[in-house]
């Protein structure tokens, strides 16, 4: 929709500007720490730092200028940060963040991902080894409970009081906090050949992802599936392939359901029925709308594409000052294959309500429904017909 405002970071008080003039920096310090790097890697985030708050967007200095300045450097290059589209800006601190600790090398830190102590600990947390305690006693019913419980999980991710073990029978799922829910128009779509499911954060939320396309592919909802991930860290807790290896060793490794889950996830990989794929724009600062030709039939050859998390869902819709009301299906028009949107609201932008309940939200919250997480969607649009 492009007539609708791009979101920037320019104004004080509002949720992009926070992310960058306190979430990255607190990002530098905690990577700082992470890891015993050397001198030049600590100088390197050290300018980062005093660059990401008080000056203006630098070249990378690498054979990636190219890239980026067909993704907009050429334009933004000189600028503050706060003055340039948010998403733009925000992938451009993280490619900068790779940048300054040695991941693209050459050299002894390349290929070593920052984020890497952040994932493992959520993934190794005891609140993990709760979750798929659950899936023992999600075992036990009937199997259309255990998909709407085990997609409930894949829609709030890594939150703990509000995972699938709150989609559980007998306890009552948090309806009241979804904004939309197409779940029925979702389910409508199955079975299909090819699912697939753009994944957003590694961790305890990749779990639920992967639990949910193992119950596709094991009980025929599914014929196959493709795993979208990221091709190189990406912000903080963006799923990688690496991170997909890790969570499903995480589920082999656990007790009960959820070690025959991971050894079906690991067969499923290497059968070809589940696949990995990685596609350089999954870390473009710009919006699916903008992809490339060869991820476009990528995307058509799929009978139903699933979009997971807030990050993903900006990069769906356009990262803009959307009015609320606006239907996901105009919003996702251009895109070529049925699609849908499992997220949980962490930013400002949205689309796809009725003005009934954007009325009540912004009554109880004024604008804190949209960044606070408490809040998530499930929307799904198909092509028209013409």
């Amino acid at each position: 929709m492009p007539d609708a405002p791009v979101i920037l970071a320019d104004q004080p008080g509002s949720f992009p500007r926070g992310v960058l003039a306190a979430r990255h920096p607190a990002l530098i310090r905690a990577v700082r720490e992470a890891f015993p790097y050397g001198p030049g890697q600590r100088r390197a985030l050290e300018e980062l730092l005093l660059c990401a708050t008080e000056g203006v967007i630098g070249p990378l200095g690498t054979e990636a200028d190219e890239t980026w300045a067909r993704w907009g450097a050429r334009e933004y290059l000189g600028r503050s940060w706060f003055e340039v589209p948010f998403l733009w800006s925000e992938s451009y601190f993280y490619r900068s963040l790779l940048q300054a600790v040695g991941y693209f090398g050459p050299g002894a830190w390349q290929g070593l991902d920052p984020f890497r102590p952040f994932k493992l600990a959520e993934l190794d947390s005891p609140e993990t080894d709760e979750e798929l305690a659950a899936l023992d006693r999600l075992a036990e019913q009937p199997l259309d409970e255990q998909a709407h419980a085990l997609l409930r999980g894949a829609l709030w991710g890594n939150r703990a009081d509000l995972g699938f073990r709150l989609s559980a029978p007998g306890t009552p799922a948090p309806v009241s906090r979804l904004v939309a829910d197409e779940t029925e128009a979702l389910w409508a779509l199955l079975p299909a050949d090819t699912v697939c499911l753009v994944a957003d954060n590694a961790g305890r939320e990749l779990i639920p992802d992967l639990l949910l396309l193992d119950h596709l592919i094991r009980h025929g909802r599914a014929r196959r599936a493709v795993l979208q991930v990221k091709a190189h860290p990406y912000y903080i807790s963006d799923a990688t392939t690496a991170d997909v290896v890790d969570a499903v060793r995480r589920l082999t490794a656990a007790k009960g359901a959820a070690t025959g889950a991971g050894e079906r996830l690991w067969a499923a990989m290497a059968d070809g029925r589940l696949e990995v794929r990685a596609h350089p724009f999954s870390c473009a600062p710009l919006p699916y709308a903008d992809m490339p030709e060869d991820l476009r039939t990528e995307f058509a050859a799929m009978d139903l594409t699933i979009f997971k998390g807030d990050l993903n869902y900006r990069r769906l819709v356009g990262d803009r000052h959307h009015p609320p009301t606006t239907p996901f299906e105009d919003a996702t028009a251009y895109f070529p294959g049925p699609v849908a949107a499992l997220r949980t609201l962490k930013s400002d932008v949205i689309v796809g309500l009725d003005a009934d309940t954007e009325a009540a939200l912004v009554a109880a919250e004024e604008q804190r429904w949209r960044t606070s997480g408490a809040h998530a969607l499930i929307q799904v649009a198909s092509p028209r017909i013409t």
